[in-house]
C-alpha cells in the first residue's frame, strides 16, 4: 500500500481551517496548536483544526455560563419552538451534513444520512420535553400541607463526543441538555470537527440565543479543561475504555455529574435452529457497516454446534458482494477508515491471528483499494476458530473484522459473553422464543437483540451499556437523557390560615 503523511503532519498553510464556535460566532484559535485533517477515501490532508488552549476553553464556558440565566427563564413553550425549528433545519441540511461526514470520516453517503436520521429522532423527542418535565403534586400530604417535585437544569454542561459519529451523537446530547434549560459546550473529535460547526450555525440560524451552545475544537487540553472547570455541571462523553474511565473518574473528582460511554465486544450468538441466510446477511451488514466503526458493531459471531460451518460459508460468499469504495462512488457500500495509523492497527490482527491459533477466512488485506489507493481502505475481514485468549477477541478492533468462536451449547456461549469485559451490546439469533427469552434474562449486557444485529434504541428509550461500556448510573437519550440533564428539587409548602399558626419545635410529622 502507499504510504499517507501520519496524522499530525504539517499540512499547507493554505488549507482552510476549522476553528470554534462561541458566543454564537466563529472564532479562530490562538493558542498556536492545530491538527491535520484528513480525506480519508484520498489519504491526504484536506483542512486543519484549531486546538484550543485553556483561556479559549474558559471563554466558551464564561458565554455559555452568561447566557444560562436567560435561557432558563425561557418558557417551555419558546424552548420547544426552538428545538422544532433545530429539528427542521437539520433536516432540510442534511444532504449538505452528510457530506461533511463523507468527506472527513470517510462513511458512504447513505450510512451519513442514517447517521442523521437517528440524530433527528432524538431531537424529535426532545421537541416534547414539556410532557417529559412535570413534576409530581402531593395534595394534603399532611393537614394543610402540599409537596411537589421539580426539575430543573443543571446550568453549563458539555458533551465530548467521538469521530465515527460527529453529527448524530452531538444530537443525542445537546437535544435533551438544550430542551431542559442548560447550556452547551460541545469538543468533537479533531479527527472530523467539521459537522460541528456546522451544527452550530444551523442551530443559530433556528434562533438559539448566542452563548446557549458552543463548540471548541482540540485534543486532550480541551477535554481536561472541561473535566475541571468549576463552572461546568456535568459533562457526557462516548469513546473508548480507557479515556471513558479517565473522563468520569476526573470528572466526578472535580464534583461533576458525568456518563462515559466506553468500549464494545458485541457479541452475535447463533443457535442451531436460527435461519443461517437470515443471519449471515446480519452479520455482513452489523460487522461491515461503516467499516466496522461503530460501538453497536457486531464483533464476534459466537457459533453454537453444527450451524457454524455452514455460517462462516455464508459469511464468507457474502464478502465479495461488499462493494468498497470511496463516498463518491455512488455503488459503493463501505468506505475507508479514519485514519492511516488506524487502519494499520486493524490489519495488524489478520497478521497476528493464525499465528495464535485462528484462521483468517476472508483477509482484507487483499483487497486493490488497500493495496494500491492512496486511502485508508481495508476490505471485509473474517477470521474464524477465535479463541477468548487471542488478540482478535480480546481487543476492540473497531474495524471491518468478523471474528468466529465456535462453542458447543448455549451456556458455553453464555458464559463467554457474560465474563467479556464489556457489555454494550449483544443479539441472538434463533427462532426458538424460550431461548431468546432465556438469553435476555439471563445476559449481562445493556441492549439485546433478538433476530435484530444493531439493537440501538429508538429515541424514547435510552442508550447505554453495561460493565466497561459505561461510566455512570445513567444511560445516554431518552428518559435518561432527561434525568441526566436536570435535577430534582421537592418544595413543601403551607398556605395557612391567618392567626392558626403556632410554635412547636418537635421534628415535622406527617401525621
Amino acid at each position: 500500500m502507499t504510504h499517507a503523511a501520519e496524522p499530525g503532519a504539517h499540512a499547507p498553510a493554505h488549507l482552510e481551517r476549522v476553528v470554534h464556535w462561541i458566543d454564537g460566532r466563529r472564532v479562530p484559535g490562538s493558542s498556536g496548536r492545530s491538527g491535520s485533517v484528513y480525506d480519508p477515501a484520498a489519504g491526504r490532508v484536506a483542512r486543519t483544526v484549531d486546538f484550543a488552549s485553556v483561556e479559549e476553553v474558559d471563554a466558551a464556558v464564561a458565554a455559555a455560563a452568561a447566557a444560562f440565566p436567560a435561557w432558563r427563564a425561557t418558557s417551555l413553550s419558546r424552548r420547544t419552538d426552538i428545538l422544532f425549528r433545530i429539528r427542521n433545519v437539520v433536516e432540510a441540511n442534511r444532504r449538505e451534513l452528510a457530506a461533511l461526514l463523507t468527506a472527513e470520516h470517510g462513511k458512504v453517503p447513505s450510512d451519513a444520512l442514517g447517521e442523521i436520521a437517528r440524530g433527528l429522532e432524538n431531537l424529535e423527542f426532545a421537541c416534547g420535553v414539556p410532557n417529559l418535565l412535570k413534576g409530581g403534586y402531593s395534595e394534603q400530604a399532611s393537614t394543610g400541607i402540599d409537596v411537589y417535585q421539580l426539575r430543573q437544569p443543571l446550568g453549563v454542561v458539555a458533551g465530548v463526543t467521538p469521530f465515527n459519529f460527529p453529527a448524530m451523537v452531538p444530537m443525542w446530547m445537546f437535544g435533551n441538555a438544550l430542551a431542559c434549560g442548560n447550556t452547551f459546550v460541545l469538543k468533537p473529535s479533531e479527527k472530523d470537527p467539521s459537522a460541528s460547526l456546522f451544527l452550530a450555525e444551523l442551530l443559530a440560524e433556528a434562533g438559539v440565543p448566542a452563548g446557549v451552545f458552543n463548540v471548541v475544537q482540540g485534543d486532550r487540553v480541551a477535554v481536561d479543561r472541561l473535566l475541571e472547570h468549576p463552572d461546568v455541571a456535568a459533562v457526557s462523553f462516548v469513546g473508548s475504555t480507557p479515556i471513558a474511565r479517565h473522563v468520569y473518574e476526573t470528572g466526578t473528582r472535580n464534583g461533576k455529574r458525568v456518563q462515559a460511554l466506553g468500549g464494545a465486544k458485541n457479541h452475535m450468538l447463533v443457535l442451531p435452529d436460527a435461519d443461517v441466510e437470515m443471519a449471515a446477511d446480519a452479520a455482513v451488514s452489523a460487522g461491515y457497516g461503516s467499516s466496522g466503526e461503530r460501538c453497536m458493531a457486531i464483533a464476534t459471531i459466537v457459533a453454537v454446534g453444527d450451524v457454524a460451518d455452514p455460517l462462516v460459508a455464508a459469511i464468507r460468499a457474502r464478502i465479495p458482494r461488499v462493494k468498497v469504495g470511496p463516498g463518491s462512488d455512488p455503488e459503493a457500500q463501505m468506505g475507508p477508515l479514519i485514519t492511516q495509523q488506524h487502519m494499520e492497527k486493524v490489519a495488524s490482527y489478520l497478521a497476528s491471528a493464525p499465528a495464535q491459533g485462528a484462521t483468517v477466512v476472508a483477509d482484507g488485506r487483499d483487497h486493490p483499494l488497500h493495496r494500491s489507493s492512496e486511502g485508508f481502505f481495508l476490505g471485509p475481514s473474517l477470521i474464524d476458530h477465535v479463541g477468548p485468549g487471542m488478540d482478535c477477541y480480546r481487543d476492540e478492533i473497531f474495524g471491518p473484522v468478523l471474528t468466529v468462536v465456535r462453542v458447543d451449547s448455549y451456556g458455553e456461549a453464555l458464559r463467554l459473553i457474560n465474563d467479556n469485559p464489556y457489555g454494550n451490546g449483544t443479539a441472538i439469533f434463533t427462532r426458538d422464543g424460550g431461548a431468546a427469552r432465556r438469553f435476555q434474562f439471563d445476559v449481562h449486557v445493556g441492549m439485546v437483540g433478538i433476530n435484530v444485529p444493531i439493537p440501538v434504541p429508538v429515541a424514547y428509550y435510552s442508550f447505554g451499556g453495561w460493565k466497561g461500556s459505561l461510566f455512570g448510573d445513567l444511560h445516554m437519550y431518552g428518559p435518561e437523557g432527561i434525568q441526566f440533564y436536570t435535577r430534582a428539587k421537592v418544595v413543601t409548602s403551607r398556605w395557612p390560615d391567618p392567626g392558626s399558626s403556632t410554635v412547636d419545635l418537635g421534628f415535622p410529622r406527617t401525621r
